[in-house]
C-alpha cells in the first residue's frame, strides 16, 4: 500500500501537498479515478478517490476513514545523538518502524554532537511510518540539556540505561505500559549523570551484556518494549 502524508485532512483539506503532488502524479503516474491512501500523522487512515491530478496539485474526495489500533503501551526515549549523523538518523527510521511515540534529543557531558536539524529528522521519521504502514507519527522534539530533561515531568515510570559497574535491572523485566527511557552518547554518560538521574527516581536498567553504540541501544530499547506488548 502506498501512503500519502495529508495533515491537512484534520482541517478537512481535500488535496495533497506540491511535494506529495508531484510523487503521487509524475512518479506513480496516478490520474483522476484511482484510488489513493493517506494518512493524517495522528492515527487515521484514509482511503480517497483523485477527482483531478496535476504536477502541481492532486485534490480528492474520501470514500473512506479508519483509524490504525491504539498502541498498548507510550514510549518515550530521549536520546544523545551520535557524531555520524547517519546513526541517529538510521535510530529513528528503526524506531519509528518498530514503534515509539516520542523521542528527544539531549546534550549530555560527553556529546559529541551538539546540533540536529529537525526538518530533516521529521523527513526521515515520515518515511520511515508510510514503509511500516503507521498513521502516527513519533513526535521528535528539540535537542535539550540533560539536567533540563530530568526537570520535565515525565512517565511515572523513568529508566537510564548506562554503562557504569553499578547494580542495574534489566529492562525486559521492567517493562510497562507507559515509560521514558534515557540512552546516553558513545561516551556513556558521565557518573554525575547518573548519580543526578537517580536522584530524579530514574531506574538504572541493562540491556543486555554486550556494549552497545548508542543508536543500537535506542533500537533495543524499543525492540524490548514491543516486544513485551506483542
Amino acid at each position: 500500500m502506498q501512503l500519502f502524508y495529508c495533515p491537512e485532512l484534520l482541517n478537512d483539506a481535500s488535496f495533497l501537498s506540491n511535494e506529495e503532488s508531484s510523487h503521487c502524479f509524475k512518479v506513480l503516474r496516478k490520474k483522476v479515478g484511482d484510488h489513493i491512501h493517506l494518512i493524517d500523522g495522528i492515527g487515521g487512515f484514509y482511503e480517497a478517490e483523485i477527482t483531478i491530478a496535476s504536477q502541481k496539485k492532486v485534490i480528492f474526495n474520501v470514500i473512506k476513514k479508519w483509524n490504525q489500533p491504539q498502541s498498548p503501551y507510550s514510549l518515550h526515549i530521549a536520546i544523545a545523538p551520535t557524531k555520524n549523523n547517519d546513526r541517529f538518523e538510521w535510530f529513528l527510521e528503526k524506531a519509528t518502524e518498530i514503534g515509539i511515540d516520542e523521542v528527544t534529543p539531549i546534550i549530555c557531558e560527553h556529546s559529541e554532537r551538539k546540533m540536529i536539524k529537525n526538518e530533516r529528522m521529521e523527513k526521515i521519521i515520515l518515511s520511515a511510518a508510510k514503509q511500516s504502514l503507521k498513521s502516527k507519527l513519533p513526535k521528535i522534539n528539540k535537542v535539550t540539556l540533560f539536567n533540563d530533561f530530568l526537570n520535565k515531568n515525565h512517565s511515572s515510570h523513568c529508566f537510564i540505561a548506562h554503562c557504569l559497574p553499578n547494580q542495574k535491572k534489566k529492562l525486559k523485566n521492567e517493562v510497562v505500559s507507559n515509560s521514558t527511557i534515557l540512552i546516553g552518547p558513545e561516551g556513556d554518560f558521565s557518573s554525575l549523570e547518573v548519580e543526578v538521574a537517580l536522584k530524579n527516581n530514574f531506574i538504572p536498567i541493562s540491556l543486555g551484556s554486550s556494549r552497545l553504540r548508542t543508536e543500537t541501544a535506542g533500537v533495543i530499547a524499543c525492540h524490548t518494549i514491543a516486544l513485551h506488548h506483542e
